[in-house]
Formats: C-alpha cells, sequence, structure tokens
C-alpha cells in the first residue's frame, strides 16, 4: 500500500515566484490498483510522481510504503521497488548502447556493480523471450543501438526494462504522449497486459482520456493540487470520455477561463 500523508510541496519558497502546488494532501493506493491519473497542465500530476519516486524534495508531509517511510530514503533505494516509463522514450533507455546492452543494464537493477562485464550473455536468450512475448518483433534487433529504433519500439523497450526485476510499483509519466495514435494504442494495450500477468501497483499519468476511462480500476483527476474527482468500482466503469471533459469544463468555467 502506498499512502501520502499531509504533503507539502512549494516550488521556489522564500523567492518572489514561490508558488504552494500541495497542502496537506493526502492520498492512499492500494496494492494491485491501477490507477489513471488525469488535469490541465499545473494540476500537479507530475510533480505527483517525482514526489511518490522521490525526485523532488517536499516542505511537509510523509511518503509511506507498506508501514515504512520513505521520507529519508535516497531516489536510487525507492527505485529498488519502482519502475518508471517517461513521457520521451529517449530518457527510459541508452540511445548509444544497443537493446540487448540496456536490457542488460536494466537486469542488473539493485545489483552490485563491479570490473565485470555488464553485459551478459548468458541471459540473451531470456531477452529474446520476452520482447518476443511483446509481439513487435524485437527480438531480431538485439544488436540493434536503441538510438535507431522508433520512438513506439522504444517505449516498449523501456516497459519491458522497467519491469524486468521485481518490482511493486509502476510509474507510467505521460508515457504514449509523444506516439502516433496507432502505436500509442499497442503501448497501452502492452501496458495493461504487463501490470496484469505481473500483479503490479501502475500510476498513470495521462493526457488521454480515453485511456484513463478504458483502462485502470480507478481515475483520479487533478486541479490545482487538489483531487476533484475519485473514481473506482462501478462509478469508474459507468464513466465516459464525456464525464469528463464535462468536469474538465465545470472547472475551466469556475476559473474564469
Amino acid at each position: 500500500m502506498l499512502e501520502l500523508k499531509n504533503i507539502t510541496k512549494i516550488y521556489n519558497p522564500g523567492e518572489i515566484t514561490e508558488a504552494c502546488l500541495f497542502r496537506d494532501f493526502d492520498l492512499s493506493v492500494e496494492a494491485g490498483e491501477f490507477v489513471s491519473i488525469v488535469g490541465s497542465n499545473g494540476s500537479g500530476k507530475t510533480s505527483l510522481l517525482n514526489i511518490i519516486c522521490g525526485s523532488i524534495p517536499i516542505q511537509g508531509g510523509d511518503v509511506i510504503i507498506d508501514g515504512e517511510s520513505m521520507l529519508h530514503k535516497k531516489e536510487f533505494v525507492r527505485y529498488r521497488r519502482f519502475g518508471r516509463v517517461y513521457q520521451n522514450p529517449a530518457l527510459g533507455t541508452s540511445p548509444n548502447l544497443t537493446m540487448f546492452e540496456n536490457l542488460s543494464l536494466a537486469d542488473n537493477k539493485g545489483k552490485a556493480y563491479d570490473l565485470s562485464r555488464g553485459a551478459n550473455h548468458a541471459r540473451r536468450e531470456s531477452y529474446r523471450e520476452q520482447l518476443a512475448a511483446l509481439g513487435l518483433g524485437l527480438e531480431d534487433k538485439m544488436d540493434v543501438k536503441m538510438g535507431a529504433l522508433s520512438g513506439g519500439q522504444r517505449q516498449a523497450v523501456a516497459l519491458l526494462m522497467a519491469t524486468m526485476t521485481p518490482i511493486d510499483f509502476l510509474i507510467l509519466d505521460e508515457h504514449t504522449a509523444a506516439l502516433d495514435p496507432k502505436t500509442a494504442d499497442t503501448i497501452m494495450e502492452l501496458t495493461d497486459r504487463v501490470v496484469r500477468e505481473k500483479g503490479l501497483t501502475a500510476i498513470m499519468v495521462t493526457h488521454n482520456l480515453r485511456y484513463a476511462v478504458e483502462y485502470g480500476s480507478r481515475l483520479l483527476m487533478m486541479d490545482k493540487g487538489h483531487l476533484v474527482l475519485d473514481a473506482a468500482g462501478e462509478e469508474k466503469k459507468n464513466m465516459t470520455v464525456e464525464d469528463i471533459l464535462d468536469l474538465f469544463t465545470k472547472i475551466s468555467i469556475e476559473c474564469g477561463n
């Protein structure tokens, strides 16, 4: 279980540009939930993911996983339990290394590094089988540099790399936003399959309202650091894209836009 308790996040504290995004913000995510988060730019979606992962500091509150505080744990320690796929396909992989070398690095996550070779050729067939399971023909491109692959192919590999070692949480930061619609649909189908097969707890930020409605077990909408919608169960199943658009419009009108 993931708990955010009394989170306060202030950007540029003490400066003229000081801005408080979260004030005493609370959120709980049960093990096994697939949570989709939507909201306008600046609503706090990506900041929320960064706080969970320990990528940015907070001024108050705590991040708790299974009863253990993560507040003073370094980012790399948290990432032993997290996998993250970013919006930019270039961020989740090393472009100048081959796919095989990228997979080898991901496979070594959490292990001690020494002067031995990073690429484990004994694991090559295993990587090939995992790539083949994606159904994209990537198993025949293992010696191709990642930078030569398409954005969709890199995101598929990044998704595999993020979940190769045992993790509890998969963090998806608009991971289909840079892809064309057809490729984005493919990546979402892969994501849903990986989450279900590995029994992961997933938190996905997306601007694609259809994905937010069709995928996951819980839907959150954020506005200016606040939760304005938290739908799960039958409420989530019965929700439509039009319902979310109506709420967006209502918030926009209330803000004078």
